[in-house]
């Protein structure tokens, strides 16, 4: 208990500093701002601002990114409530009965329900994170080099059997992202691959321009393609208080959305997304009169958004612990750590304790900063929610294009990234979820060196995978989860054939 309070007293004052905390408050603004309009989520606003964390120390940049994860979570169910148009993946089911309370002149109190319940569940998930870190940092400590290519494997398994579509689209993804890491120079024979003899391509792909190409301009393609629609409520929003009433039906939900969402957020590849879902579900089935969800029933804001907060939070467990990346967010995260000259994984708390610790408690402080920021500027959001595309993206892709070119003054980095853009767009036309690409690419290159390192000290033999007790352990969790997920559809499939 003592080491654990001399390290959350560590963290305070590295997350307390004025910059840190300047640079706090700035990803939390944006992220809120991200989150409320709706068409530019946290991976795209990530990716784009990668070029400016570079002149940052790798803890501040770290934190600001951070911030505008999880403020995103706390933007998105603004527009959720108040537009019906969910501004992030997670803020969907908070739009079915948030939106309904604001058509009934509630929305301040389903806005405020929200904010309350996402500072809660954030505080409790910091603690988890907190408690877990050191535990889980000294078994990742007894991990080799075979240990880590067999748990990067169930990574990505994770990824595809939690990604939403076709698991054959999602592997396809991975070993497409795997693929494109091997470009480059061959730091072990010297040897150039998949280059096509063209020297910019000699150090390989950059993340950052991979990055902001496949999400970032590609979002904004995609945006500019469908038709603007926005059911802006008319209502006066009302108090930002909830009544006495409201407080004694949201406490329960936001508990077990905390919980929840505290759980599931650890699970590598898309836990996070799923929690707001979950308890969403979780929420109706308990309820004593299931037909007041949909029509405005205020347990359908609380339970998803705590969630929601605390499932973002809790996916950095992976990252700080482990160095794997639980989602395409976390995989921006590995690219900046990587980036600043920082290997992510149990390294990290061992020998850079202020940047773990101080990360952990710049999120209570990113939470506090939140519920400051989203509550008194409401009238300012809404404001936002009518500016229309057309004026933000022209702006947006400019910015893309002077971050990028500020980095290595190449030219060929930004055409790259409208290349880059240009096949996103594609693979999401086609159903194909980016996401797992990004995957892909950041772990190919880390299971690459682990792998060569196990064969160097096994003399070759594959056999070591599988002779190594955790090793064989993570690869059998990998084959099960795969094929718990191939199976229905390969029996769906089989079914519908016999039908026709």
């Amino acid at each position: 208990m003592e080491t654990f309070l001399s390290n959350l007293s560590l963290g305070f004052s590295v997350a307390l500093g004025l910059q840190n905390l300047g640079l706090a408050f700035l990803g939390c603004l944006v992220g809120t701002l991200i989150g409320v309009l709706p068409g530019v989520g946290p991976v795209a606003t990530i990716a784009m601002l990668l070029p400016i964390t570079f002149s940052l120390d790798p803890t501040g940049s770290l934190i600001m990114l951070a911030g505008i994860y999880y403020g995103a979570q706390y933007g998105g169910s603004t527009t959720a409530i108040l537009v019906n148009i969910p501004g992030e993946a997670t803020s969907v089911v908070t739009a079915i009965d948030g939106h309904e309370m604001a058509k009934k002149g509630r929305a301040g109190a389903a806005l405020a329900v929200a904010a309350l319940g996402s500072f809660f569940a954030g505080s409790v998930a910091t603690l988890v994170i907190a408690a877990l870190g050191a535990p889980l940092t000294k078994i990742a400590l007894m991990f080799g080099a075979t240990e880590y290519f067999s748990l990067m494997i169930m990574g990505l398994v994770l990824a595809v059997v939690l990604a939403g579509g076709s698991v054959l689209k999602a592997v396809a993804m991975i070993l497409v992202g795997i693929l494109l890491s091997t470009v480059g120079t061959d730091l072990e024979t010297g040897d150039e691959r998949m280059t096509f003899g063209l020297i910019f391509l000699s150090d390989g792909i950059d993340f950052a321009v991979l990055a902001m190409g496949i999400f970032g301009v590609a979002e904004i393609m995609r945006n500019l393609a469908q038709p603007e629609s926005r059911d802006v409520v008319r209502k006066p929003i009302g108090r930002l208080l909830p009544n006495r009433e409201e407080l004694r039906q949201s406490w329960a939900p936001v508990v077990r959305g905390t919980v929840m969402g505290s759980i599931l957020g650890i699970l590598p590849g898309n836990g996070a997304v799923l929690a707001p879902f979950a308890s969403y579900a979780m929420e109706k089935k308990l309820a004593k009169d299931p037909t007041r969800f949909g029509k405005g029933a205020i347990e359908g804001v609380a339970g998803p958004e705590s969630a929601n907060n605390a499932g973002a939070q809790t996916s950095f467990i992976p990252l700080l612990t482990l160095g794997i990346p639980g989602n395409a967010v976390m995989a921006l995260m590995v690219g900046a750590m990587t980036i600043q000259g920082i290997i992510p994984g149990p390294q990290v708390m061992t020998g850079n304790p202020s940047l773990f610790w101080g990360m952990i408690a710049s999120m209570w402080v990113g939470n506090l900063m939140l519920l400051v920021i989203n509550l008194p500027m409401v009238g300012l959001w809404v404001r936002l929610l009518k500016v229309p595309y057309r004026l933000m993206f022209p702006a947006i892709l400019a910015f893309c294009c002077i971050g990028i070119y500020s980095i290595n003054s190449l030219p060929t980095d930004v055409m790259f990234i409208g290349l880059f853009g240009f096949v996103g767009y594609l693979l999401i036309k086609c159903g194909f979820e980016p996401a797992p690409l990004l995957l892909g690419f950041v772990l190919g290159k880390l299971m690459e060196e682990n792998m060569r390192r196990a064969l160097i000290l096994s003399r070759g033999s594959l056999s070591t995978f599988i002779t190594e007790p955790i090793s064989a352990g993570l690869l059998l969790v990998s084959v099960v989860l795969l094929a718990a997920a191939i199976i229905p559809n390969v029996r769906k499939g089989r079914d519908e054939m016999f039908v026709e």
